[in-house]
């Protein structure tokens, strides 16, 4: 794929301003607890001292823990914490931590650790003040923690923090509050909660945290087990359930768990409407080696493997969905244990496709998430797998013997002699208990809401590492890429070639690299018949489209080391954010691929609408 990139221009005061007023908003709403006159005791146990200006050191007595919301860096200076299944000790760097108030909080807790001698005490004491004097902690700090001290306590650093992804993210109006304090959460602040917010991150309620079921900890316990012996094979597991039941939080714990123990967990996506490492429309195989510690916008990353199927729903083109798993899970090793991520889409045809997804994965373990009545799906039993119909494959002739219920599972018994063999797996069931579990329609945030994060977490990677202003996508100069370098194909509907130039002007695209050699007489554009199932090297914006030069111009944070390998263009039904076009700054009259002055009667066009249901949201959680 010929590239030609040039240096891009300098931001405008106007977005330095804004890149700024996250942090002023953070300021402001910790100055004003020192505001109020009177503040309450400080919580016992619970220290939180202003080591230096945007940093703080926490004490956690053991057992202890603190619910919260924001984003910041932590880093433990002495003994453990545990957050959201990751054991941070003081050998561990610095790691960002997110918690918008639109997912699940997160929970810092102190690991109880085994008590020391008296004699230790002297030296546990020297290596606590040690490590906070080489992060540059002053002394009325340090004084103020060493009075609270215990050897079993935990010492943490919290720092604020501005990454590029999060500028980008929130220098777009309707995000622009998005990791702001919610100040219903508490009704008392005590001057440690205005340390922490000046930090970036609130105190708040304990049930707002992970509501760990019995059920839950119980499968957590057997999957780790199994992960880690060494005799039993490498454990596949596979997560399913209905929408709003925790999947997705549930990965996360069990991938931060693994990693406790294991130096890599090899994760697979099959939810194409809710991916967790790539943007949406995606089937991947990636390798995590660091702990996940927020919502999926905050990690994308390259997976080793990447299909894009290019919608948020496989119901028009099942098929080809069942080929894209099949590809992807194809390239699995078999080295290190792989957790199975699957759709929300468990009734009618939904549950048939995922009976095909396990007998095409065979894994070793199924995490069924579900309410205690059944109501929506069915045990999935090694039983019910094999003689079930799937929407693609045929189950075996169930035997003439005793139906199969829900309540007979142990007792069914075939006659001797019958052959019913079949892949056997250990069903988990876990029972989510968080309020409205199960209710699709109680999520805190719409999923296309979601997926517009994603995108926007994506081309976050675009802006610079170095913190300052937020660099506006149209003043980043693009790759130029000649028709005749690159395939070009519509992935979701059929589009007269007359129109093909209109229609991916514009529009988010998947770099692709197909196997066959792209040829083209002319000076193209190339256009392919049928959509390859092939490997997505990442995505990318065409900005526009050149025909008298015949070039694309493609916007994409794509190393050009891959950027060479990419010879396919797949346009889906995936959109690029309303809020990056209809948001675009510096743009003096008419606003580049937005206009008012458009006849909607036309088959296929139609309104950007506004997300206000998160709008909603968020304005009833400020005054």
């Amino acid at each position: 794929m010929p590239a030609r990139r040039s240096r891009p221009r300098r931001a405008s005061a106007r977005a330095l301003a804004r890149a700024s007023r996250a942090e002023a908003a953070w300021r402001e709403f910790a100055a004003s607890f020192t505001r109020i006159g009177m503040v309450p005791p400080a919580e016992p146990g619970l220290v939180a001292v202003e080591a230096a200006e945007g940093t703080a050191v926490l004490l956690l007595e053991p057992r202890q823990a603190l619910t919260f919301t924001g984003k910041c860096r932590l880093r433990c200076l002495y003994g453990a914490v545990r957050l959201l299944g990751f054991a941070v000790a003081s050998h561990h760097p610095g790691l960002p931590v997110f918690s918008p108030a639109t997912h699940c909080a997160l929970s810092l807790e102190a690991l109880p650790g085994a008590r020391p001698p008296a004699a230790a005490l002297r030296q546990l004491r020297a290596a606590a003040r040690a490590a906070m004097r080489s992060h540059r902690v002053r002394r009325p700090a340090r004084v103020k923690v060493m009075a609270r001290f215990s050897p079993d306590c935990a010492v943490v650093l919290l720092e604020h923090l501005d990454t590029p992804v999060t500028r980008f993210l929130l220098s777009h109006p309707p995000l622009s509050r998005f990791f702001e304090p919610q100040k219903k959460e508490e009704s008392n602040f005590t001057p440690e909660h205005a340390v922490l917010a000046s930090v970036g991150i609130v105190k708040c309620s304990s049930d707002r945290g992970l509501q760990v079921s019995e059920s839950m900890c119980l499968a957590l316990e057997e999957l780790i087990q199994a992960c880690c012996a060494e005799d039993e094979g490498v454990p596949v597991v596979l997560v399913c359930g209905p929408k709003n039941t925790g999947k997705s939080t549930f990965n996360r714990y069990l991938i931060n768990l693994l990693l406790n123990r294991l130096p890599v967990v090899e994760y697979m996506e099959c939810d194409i409407g809710q991916t967790e490492f790539t943007p949406p429309g995606c089937v991947s195989l990636s390798s995590v080696t660091e702990p996940v510690l927020g919502p999926p916008f905050t990690h994308q990353q390259m997976p080793s493997k990447m299909v894009y199927y290019g919608q948020t729903s496989c119901e028009q083109d099942t098929e080809r969905y069942l080929d894209v798993v099949k590809y992807v899970f194809s390239y699995y090793k078999k080295e290190v244990p792989l957790i199975i991520n699957t759709m929300g889409w468990v009734k009618g045809e939904g549950l048939l496709l995922l009976i095909d997804i396990i007998r095409l994965l065979s894994p070793s373990h199924i995490v069924q998430m579900d309410m205690c009545d059944w109501k929506v799906m069915p045990p999935l039993t090694s039983e019910h797998i094999h003689f079930s119909a799937g929407l693609h494959t045929k189950g075996k002739q169930q035997p003439k013997c005793k139906q199969l219920g829900v309540g007979s599972v142990e007792s069914w018994k075939c006659p001797e002699g019958e052959d019913v063999s079949a892949p056997q797996h250990k069903l988990l069931y876990v029972h989510p208990e968080f309020p409205r579990a199960g209710v699709a329609g109680e999520v805190r945030v719409h999923s296309s809401i979601l997926r517009d994060m994603s995108i926007l977490g994506y081309l976050g990677h675009l802006q610079s590492p170095d913190i300052g202003a937020v660099l506006p996508l149209h003043s980043l100069v693009p790759y130029q890429v000649p028709f005749n370098a690159v395939a070009l194909r519509v992935i979701h509907t059929d589009v007269a070639p007359s129109n093909i130039m209109y229609a991916v002007n514009a529009s988010w695209v998947g770099l692709c690299c197909i196997p066959e050699e792209v040829r083209c007489q002319s000076e193209g554009p190339v256009l392919l018949t049928q959509t390859p199932i092939c490997d997505c090297l990442g995505f990318g914006i065409v900005r526009g489209v050149d025909m008298e030069k015949k070039l694309y111009h493609i916007l994409t944070p794509v190393p050009p080391a891959n950027l060479r390998l990419v010879n396919c263009l797949l346009l889906g039904n995936i959109a690029i954010p309303n809020c990056v076009l209809v948001g675009q700054q510096g743009i003096e009259g008419e606003i580049p691929y937005v206009t008012s002055d458009y006849n909607y009667s036309i088959m296929g066009s139609g309104k950007l609408r506004k997300k206000q249901h998160l709008k909603r949201r968020f304005e009833c959680d400020y005054p």
